[in-house]
C-alpha cells in the first residue's frame, strides 16, 4: 500500500485533472487520499500550491515514461508517434472524456495566476518536447526540424484533447496523430 504522501499526490492528481486546481479543496484531497488532515501540511508545508507543483512534476515524469514505453516498443518514430495519439484517444474515450492531459488542464487554469505552477507546467512541457526532439534526431531528422516536429506533435495532441473533450469524440486525436506521424515519415524520407 502506498504511503500517505504518495496517496495525497495520487488523489490530488486525479482531482486536479477532473475538476481543476481551484475547485479542489484540501479537505477533499485528504478525504480522497484517506489521510489525516494534518498530514497535508506535514508533507507539504507550502499547502495546496506545493501539492500542485508536486503533482505536475510527478505526472510529467509518468508521461515521459509513457513516451519511452511507446517509442521504445515501436518499429520506428513515425509509427510510435501515431501509436501515442491512438493511445491517447483510447484513454480519453475509456475515461468518458474526463481524462486528458493533467498538466494541460492545470496549465490552462493557472498559467496567468500562479507563477510556481506556471513554471512547473512549462518545465514539464519543455521536457516532453526535448525528449521527442532527441528521439527524432536519433532517427535521423535534423535538430531544428526534429524540434519543430516535436512541438507540432505536442501542440496537435493538446489541441485535439480539447476538441475531443468538447465534442465527446476522439476523431480529432486520431486525425492529428495521422497528420503528425505523416509529417515525421515525410521528414525521414527526405533524409
Amino acid at each position: 500500500m502506498a504511503g500517505t504522501r504518495e496517496r495525497i499526490v495520487d488523489a490530488s492528481s486525479e482531482l486536479f485533472r477532473r475538476q481543476g486546481f481551484a475547485s479542489t479543496g484540501v479537505k477533499q484531497i485528504v478525504e480522497q487520499a484517506n489521510a489525516p488532515f494534518g498530514s497535508v501540511y506535514h508533507f507539504f508545508p507550502g499547502g495546496k500550491e506545493q501539492i500542485g507543483e508536486e503533482v505536475v512534476r510527478w505526472s510529467g515524469a509518468l508521461y515521459l515514461d509513457l513516451i519511452a514505453a511507446i517509442f521504445d516498443g515501436a518499429p520506428d518514430v513515425a509509427t510510435a508517434t501515431n501509436d501515442f495519439f491512438l493511445g491517447a484517444a483510447w484513454t480519453v474515450e475509456e475515461s468518458d472524456y474526463a481524462d486528458a492531459c493533467p498538466i494541460a488542464t492545470l496549465a490552462l487554469e493557472v498559467a496567468s495566476t500562479n507563477e510556481t505552477l506556471r513554471t512547473a507546467t512549462a518545465d514539464v512541457f519543455e521536457s516532453w518536447v526535448a525528449d521527442l526532439t532527441r528521439r527524432y534526431i536519433a532517427a535521423g531528422i535534423g535538430r531544428r526540424r526534429a524540434h519543430s516536429l516535436a512541438e507540432l506533435g505536442f501542440c496537435a495532441l493538446e489541441g485535439a484533447f480539447l476538441l475531443s473533450r468538447a465534442t465527446r469524440d476522439v476523431t480529432s486525436i486520431k486525425t492529428a496523430g495521422r497528420f503528425v506521424s505523416a509529417a515525421v515519415r515525410d521528414e525521414l524520407r527526405r533524409r
